[in-house]
C-alpha cells in the first residue's frame, strides 16, 4: 500500500516582499500537498499552483468544514479513484493588508507577480520532485485567484502550460462598476471623501480589528483594486481612484488603466494571444447566477477566444459566486488530462 498524502506547510522567506510598501510580512506560510505514494519512490510529479480569491491565502484551502471537503480530502478522493493522476499542489500566500494583490506587481502593494514567478516556483522545484517544465505545471484559482491564474498564464507561458479559471474577474465594466457606488456611499458615511482622510483610514486599520466599521468591505474592496490596477506613488493613498470621490464621476484616464488589466482587453495584445495559443489547457467555468456578473465576462472572453481560433473549455453551471469548491473536481480532472507524456 502506498503511503498516504500529506500537507507540508512551508515557511517561505521572501526577499522580494521584504520591503513591501504595506509592511506585510515577507515570510509566507505556503501549504504544499504531496500525493499518496510520494515518499515511496523517486517519481517526479506535475504541479498545480492553486490561487485563492480576494481576502484569502493558501491556508484557507485547508479549512475543515462540516459540509465540504478540504483540498487534501478532495485530491485524495480524486487521485485514489483514478480520476486525477498523482500531482503536487502548491497554495501560495499573496495576501496583503488590503485583502489581496490580484497576483500583480504594483507600487502600492508589492511585487507579488515576481514573488510567485521568480521566487516561489523555483523554490518548489528545488525542494520537491516536480516535473519542472511548463508542460507539467498548471495555475488555477477561483474569483481573484481565477483572475490571477488567467493573467499568469497569459504573461508566463514559459512557466505555466495549463490554466483553470473559476469565476475569474473579467469584463470590468460589469464586475467592478456596481461596487463603485457602494464605496462612495460607505466613504461618505465614514467621512473618508478626501484623499488624506482615506489614506489615514487605510494606514490606521488592522485586518484583524474588531468590530470593523460599518461597510468596511465596501471601502477596502475598491481601495484594494485601485491599489492593484491604478497605483500612483505620488498620491496620498499610493493609488488613484477611477472616479471622483465626491461626485462619483468616472475618471476616464484612470479607468483606462484598470481596463488595461482586464483579461478581455489583454486579448488585444499579440503577446497574450500567442501565450494562450501555447497553453495546453484553457479551462474556464462560472455560475449562471454569479453575483458579480462574471458569467457575462466569461462568455465574452470565450467568444474572443473562438474568434481567434484558440481552443478552450467553458462550462457554465447553475450557481452563484460562493460555495463552488465542488468545481475543483472538474478543473483538476481537466488539468490531469492535460498532463500527458
Amino acid at each position: 500500500m502506498p503511503t498516504g498524502s500529506k500537507i507540508i506547510i512551508e515557511n517561505h522567506a521572501s526577499k522580494l516582499l521584504r520591503h513591501n510598501p504595506l509592511g506585510d510580512p515577507p515570510d509566507r506560510r505556503v501549504p504544499v500537498y504531496l500525493p499518496p505514494g510520494y515518499d515511496d519512490g523517486d517519481t517526479r510529479y506535475p504541479v498545480v499552483y492553486l490561487l485563492t480569491g480576494f481576502t484569502g491565502r493558501g491556508t484557507l484551502l485547508l479549512n475543515d468544514s462540516a459540509f465540504d471537503e478540504t483540498i487534501q480530502e478532495r485530491l485524495d478522493r480524486l487521485i485514489l479513484a483514478g480520476e486525477v493522476q498523482p500531482l503536487i499542489v502548491v497554495m501560495p500566500d499573496c495576501f496583503t493588508r488590503y485583502g489581496g494583490s490580484q497576483y500583480l506587481n504594483c507600487s502600492a502593494t508589492g511585487p507579488y507577480e515576481d514573488y510567485l514567478i521568480e521566487e516561489l516556483v523555483p523554490f518548489i522545484d528545488r525542494r520537491y520532485r516536480t516535473r519542472a517544465e511548463a508542460g507539467y505545471r498548471a495555475v488555477a484559482g477561483k474569483s481573484s485567484g481565477g483572475y490571477g491564474a488567467l493573467i499568469q498564464a497569459m504573461r508566463h507561458p514559459d512557466i505555466f502550460g495549463a490554466l483553470a479559471c473559476h469565476s475569474g474577474d473579467m469584463y470590468f465594466d460589469y464586475c467592478y462598476k456596481p461596487d463603485f457606488v457602494k464605496f462612495l456611499n460607505a466613504t461618505g458615511r465614514l467621512s473618508l471623501q478626501t484623499p488624506q482622510a482615506l489614506a489615514q483610514f487605510l494606514a490606521d486599520f488592522s485586518p484583524k480589528m474588531y468590530p470593523k466599521p460599518a461597510n468596511f468591505f465596501d471601502v477596502i474592496h475598491i481601495a484594494a483594486m485601485s491599489a492593484c490596477y491604478s497605483p500612483n506613488p505620488a498620491a496620498p493613498c499610493g493609488f488613484d481612484l477611477p472616479f471622483d470621490p465626491v461626485t462619483g464621476e468616472l475618471r476616464p484616464e484612470v479607468w483606462q488603466r484598470w481596463l488595461a488589466h482586464d483579461p478581455i482587453t489583454m486579448l488585444q495584445e499579440a503577446r497574450h494571444v500567442e501565450a494562450l495559443r501555447r497553453t495546453k489547457l484553457i479551462y474556464l467555468d462560472c455560475g449562471s447566477r454569479d453575483e458579480y456578473a462574471l458569467h457575462y465576462g466569461a462568455r465574452i472572453f470565450c467568444q474572443r477566444l473562438a474568434e481567434l481560433n484558440i481552443p478552450y473549455v467553458y462550462e457554465e453551471f447553475d450557481g452563484g459566486h460562493r460555495d463552488i469548491q465542488f468545481r475543483y473536481d472538474h478543473s483538476f480532472k481537466a488539468i490531469s488530462g492535460a498532463f500527458v507524456s
